[in-house]
């Protein structure tokens, strides 16, 4: 498309919140040319053992502190703007996309729970972070619940609710801390919280009102359904129901005391919030139906849109507009892929080959199945097909010979297999995938992303950014400040991609067929009710540990 005039001289920001820092990027409208960037680190991080005033949490928690939300617009953005070299007033929109599921309950102003002082030591006053997986009994009364009744709902996110999602986070403060859900007058999306920070004016995005919130055609679930669960969460629609938009669309403007913060001129733009997976689909060119987008990093998102909906056994879900405005977008994940990696170089690694570099340099020199090992990516449980966070890692065919580039590579090829699995079910369900563009930081590894290609069949685009959702922000920030018409337009003209990249190689992807077998059935063996073991091995854990945080239990001394 022809370039709005003067289009040269306006820049527009994208904000990524992560799991464990946030990104500034800035961006010049005309060409999507990226100028600046600038990261901050969140000062608590992942909050998973102690509150900062030291009260102790049990397994599985994840929080996180908003404060560090606020200092990213704090630090992030001016030192963005900086490095671009960009005159700030020559901004004219920002735009920011967070992980999600992650909620926070806050009073009616939009101020944190965990900020009032009687509540800060409350755990369930903080933020809960995407990865917060101890309200898996919650989803599980739900889904089952759901299924009972035949709610309309169930269907279109593949048959489960995660555990990751805003309704089992909600039940789970309702039934472990009443006070505190009783003082939530609003329970919200992080993305929707920090646009609320910067405009002043609290909304709610389609994105993650419809995978996240259960917002189907046009209906939430309904009271009846919700006090079934329990007779006093039936006003959980009305805390986290709020003004309604599009993605792409103006949220409002910045306000004096968030330009304050950012450095950047009043009154500009703010995009309504969106999901770091899906904004990705823009600055990869991949709105069009049938690309599927894969954001890969601690754990990988798969988005692509569709022309028709369609209900896909163990999806994340469906939503008309999730992903851009005029198709249905689809959504599936891991929640575990980077994560895996890392853990196994800190963690079981030893040292001399304690690194991804060295790791793969070895497992690289392999030939297909030359390990004799299959390994379960569920080592922080599963989010699709399965849908259940209390399911674990596995790895079967380990000998006295096995080193460890061949466990490493295991674990690279396991995380293709399960992506390969989440094909397959769009697939059969009848929405097309012709191609995949890989975006996020493991795009950097060549070794991980052939295996891709081998194992899907498919050519792997590469995104030709290195911030992809920071990317997609600003795309959508320049679609909320008027200066292009629509996503697809200014994706068109300010996203990038590096087309086929990677291609299957025929005899790789026939001897990773065979492989692919074995790891299907480990995963319905062990996924699908076969044997439970994971499941109570999970349930001997957390016995106890909460046994030994209550008893205060020592650790068993050992005598030479």
């Amino acid at each position: 498309m022809n370039r709005v005039d003067g289009a040269d001289d306006r820049y527009v920001v994208g904000v990524d919140y992560g799991t464990l820092s946030g990104r500034a990027l800035v961006v010049r409208v005309g060409d999507g040319a990226e100028l600046g960037t600038a990261v901050h680190e969140y000062g608590d991080g992942v909050i998973s053992t102690t509150l900062p005033g030291g009260r102790t949490l049990p397994p599985d928690w994840a929080l996180q502190n908003p404060q560090d939300y606020r200092d990213v617009l704090r630090y992030a953005v001016p030192a963005a703007v900086s490095a671009a070299g960009v005159d700030p007033a020559a901004v004219v929109g920002i735009g920011i996309d967070f992980t999600a599921c992650t909620v926070l309950p806050t009073l009616a102003d939009g101020t944190p729970l965990c900020e009032t002082p009687e509540l800060r030591d409350r755990p369930h006053a903080w933020v809960k972070l995407w990865k917060h997986h101890a309200a898996q009994p919650h989803a599980d009364r739900i889904n089952a619940l759901a299924h009972e009744r035949a709610e309309p709902w169930i269907g279109r996110y593949g048959g489960k609710i995660s555990a990751e999602w805003q309704y089992a986070k909600g039940l789970q403060i309702l039934e472990e801390d009443p006070e505190v859900y009783d003082r939530a007058e609003r329970f919200i999306e992080a993305a929707d919280w920090i646009v609320w920070q910067l405009c002043g004016t609290e909304t709610r995005n389609v994105c993650t009102a419809g995978y996240k919130g259960i917002l189907q055609d046009g209906h939430y679930p309904s009271e009846g359904f919700l006090t079934a669960l329990n007779p006093n969460f039936g006003d959980f629609v009305a805390k986290l129901d709020g003004p309604l938009l599009p993605l792409g669309a103006r949220a409002g403007a910045l306000t004096a005391q968030a330009a304050a913060w950012t450095g950047l001129p009043e009154g500009i733009a703010v995009a309504v919030g969106n999901v770091d997976a899906h904004v990705t689909a823009a600055s990869a060119q991949a709105v069009q139906p049938g690309r599927l987008v894969a954001i890969m990093g601690t754990s990988t998102c798969h988005v692509v849109n569709g022309a028709e909906v369609a209900e896909v056994a163990g999806m994340c879900g469906v939503v008309d507009g999730g992903i851009s405005p005029g198709a249905w977008g689809y959504e599936a994940g891991q929640s575990g892929v980077g994560d895996i990696f890392g853990w196994f170089v800190e963690h079981a690694a030893p040292a001399g080959v304690d690194s991804h570099e060295r790791l793969t340099e070895l497992a690289a020199s392999q030939p297909v199945g030359g390990h004799g090992l299959i390994a379960l990516d569920w080592w922080n449980g599963n989010r699709s097909l399965l849908v259940n966070h209390d399911l674990s890692g596995m790895i079967v065919g380990m000998t006295l010979a096995t080193r460890p580039a061949d466990i490493y590579r295991a674990l690279l090829e396991s995380t293709a297999y399960g992506t390969r699995m989440i094909i397959e079910a769009f697939v059969d369900a009848g929405v097309p995938v012709n191609d995949l563009v890989i975006a996020g930081g493991l795009t950097n590894n060549a070794l991980l992303m052939q295996i891709y290609a081998d194992v899907t069949r498919r050519p792997l685009n590469i995104i030709a950014s290195a911030q992809g959702p920071a990317l997609g922000s600003a795309i959508h920030a320049a679609v909320a400040a008027g200066e292009f018409p629509s996503i697809h337009e200014a994706s068109q003209a300010m996203g990038r991609v590096h087309e086929a990249v990677y291609r299957p190689d025929p005899e790789r992807a026939r001897a990773y067929d065979a492989l692919y077998a074995e790891y299907r059935a480990l995963h319905d063996h062990f996924g699908r009710g076969g044997n439970d073991v994971m499941l109570r091995l999970r349930a001997i854990r957390n016995a106890a540990v909460e046994t030994a945080a209550t008893t205060h239990e020592a650790p068993l001394e050992v005598v030479a």
